[in-house]
């Protein structure tokens, strides 16, 4: 079902279709991550604990290192050490466009990164005295995979025991390969569809990915590739079997998107920056880039060259605007992908943020939360966009209200107190999980430049109990977190935009006319504006109204 902000640009639309972006499994040993898990682990590899010593862990890292180079130049396979500033996902892009009929591994890449390793004490007479695990900067190998399912894959391993690992996939990528075994049409441009001759069948392989059989086949991938291709540089199918080392999967990272596929791209940028002139100041979006006269989407490294496509496709110059809206280790986005798509995503950088379990089994209901949070934005979006006010609204907010046994006042909007907590409640609106009062409280001294004496969580406590009198802010469940109505949406909208957009710069220029403008061009908004206050100074003349 579509949603109503997509819906509402359907006559400009070829389509949408969501798809699972980067998705950031972690592969762990459960055993090897406790101390007394690892030293028995240990025995089972060494026969005792006797060799068990900082010596000997680094010595397996080193055996590592030398198997790695050492098969990488048997098989003609490019290993290539990188620094801190190197893209290494770009380097493996650019030679993917070189080498495009790749199988099976084909790039390795070294740097170092943080990983947990482990410290182990023995007092003088040589026993264990204690293993303590760390965190330290080490070698970490990445193995850049062509997969015939899923595509380009990473399985990045520490070199160090537990050698702990992350695998990096892209949704995109097992849409593309799903996709043209099912002889659908398109083009692909990095990881998103920018031409679609059959959207509604791309769409249905992408919601795939949101399907129970998703856990077996992600758990299929990673143990189709982590065990050959990766592990056994650090231990042998004989020693695997024999120490029992199995690795165990869950989610870190997930992103969502939904992808509007636009006929015309001149219509998608108009209605881009609509979106974002309209509801940037409302919404509270700080994080907002543009990047003008790009030839092509920006990368980090210096240098022209251009990103990998499966159909390579000319772009003229264009401008890329981005914001963003940060919740902790969740994110919002909305910006522009290639000529014709319109992007939202929906961003989780620790998937312990969504509670709602981290297990590869919880992988559909990471999505499904992924997805809800992405709808409540747009409905957002969608609300706030569409504001309006019914025809008794401003008689009914001054008047009390009852919720549950108590008595409250109204929401008269005359008060400065009360329009600093409806901006706040407006910016706080597309946080996934609601708010507290006591972020109402902080957003509210933000907002206002109040010290925290001036304005605390009871005061706004009180005051979202006026607002949910008039149902514009619900509690959500049991908890005390508050959720935003649709109607409080538009309504709170619609009385900003009324009082800031309309009335004031309406009244200050037919009181005081503003000097003539010397701009060479104007936009439709200063043409209605000025028409207003002609209107409005012809208005106040005839009714005698003057500056005091």
């Amino acid at each position: 079902m579509m949603d109503e902000l997509s819906a509402s640009y359907s006559d400009l639309l070829d389509g949408t279709y969501d798809c699972m972006d980067r998705v950031v499994l972690r592969a762990y040993n459960p055993i090897c991550y406790a101390a007394g898990g690892f030293r028995h682990w240990w025995r089972q590899l060494c026969g005792s604990d006797e060799s068990l010593d900082d010596t000997h862990l680094m010595r397996m890292a080193g055996r590592f290192s030398r198997r790695v180079r050492g098969f990488a130049q048997a098989k003609g396979i490019p290993l290539i050490d990188c620094g801190k500033d190197d893209r290494k996902h770009e380097i493996a892009e650019d030679y993917l466009r070189e080498h495009p009929t790749v199988c099976g591994l084909f790039m390795i890449l070294v740097a170092r990164a943080v990983a947990s390793v482990w410290q182990v004490q023995r007092s003088k007479n040589g026993k264990i005295r204690n293993i303590a695990q760390k965190r330290a900067y080490v070698n970490h190998y990445s193995f850049h995979i062509m997969d015939p399912d899923w595509g380009h894959l990473t399985i990045k391993m520490s070199g160090h025991p537990p050698f702990g690992a992350q695998v990096m996939l892209n949704g995109h990528e097992y849409v593309a390969c799903q996709g043209a075994r099912r002889g659908l049409l398109f083009t692909k441009e990095g990881n998103c569809f920018t031409q679609i001759e059959n959207v509604a069948g791309l769409a249905r392989v992408a919601d795939t990915l949101s399907e129970d059989r998703t856990i077996g086949l992600l758990s299929q991938l990673c143990d189709r590739w982590i065990y050959t291709a990766c592990l056994c540089f650090a231990l042998d199918s004989d020693e695997q079997e024999r120490t029992g080392f199995r690795y165990s999967y869950s989610v870190y990272q997930g992103e969502y998107s939904r992808n509007l596929v636009f006929q015309l791209g001149g219509q998608m940028e108009q209605v881009f920056q609509g979106l974002v002139d309209r509801n940037r100041a409302r919404l509270d979006i700080r994080h907002l880039n543009t990047i003008f006269g790009a030839k092509r989407r920006p990368r980090y490294r210096k240098g022209g060259k251009a990103p990998r496509l499966g159909i390579v496709v000319e772009k003229p110059t264009y401008d890329l605007t981005v914001f963003k809206l940060h919740f902790g280790k969740l994110t919002l986005k909305v910006y522009t992908k290639g000529e014709h798509v319109l992007r939202i995503e929906a961003i989780a950088h620790n998937a312990r943020a969504l509670r709602c379990g981290q297990v590869i089994t919880k992988f559909p209901a990471i999505v499904a939360s992924l997805k809800g949070m992405l709808e409540r934005f747009l409905a957002t979006l969608y609300w706030v966009d569409a504001a309006f006010i019914a025809d008794d609204t401003l008689d009914q907010l001054p008047t009390p209200s009852q919720v549950g046994k108590a008595r409250v006042g109204g929401v008269d909007v005359n008060t400065a107190r009360m329009r600093a907590d409806m901006a706040g409640v407006l910016a706080l609106a597309p946080s996934p999980t609601g708010f507290t009062a006591g972020q109402l409280a902080a957003k509210v001294r933000e907002i206002t430049g109040q010290a925290q004496e001036q304005y605390r969580t009871t005061q706004a406590a009180y005051d979202l109990k006026k607002l949910r009198g008039k149902d514009l802010v619900i509690k959500s469940g049991s908890s005390r977190r508050y959720e935003v109505t649709p109607h409080g949406l538009r309504t709170i909208a619609a009385l900003s935009i009324l009082r800031e957009q309309v009335l004031k710069p309406l009244l200050a220029s037919a009181i005081s006319p503003a000097p003539a403008s010397n701009l060479t061009s104007r936009s439709t908004i200063d043409d209605h504006y000025q028409a207003l206050r002609n209107e409005m100074q012809g208005l106040f003349g005839h009714l005698h109204l003057v500056a005091a």
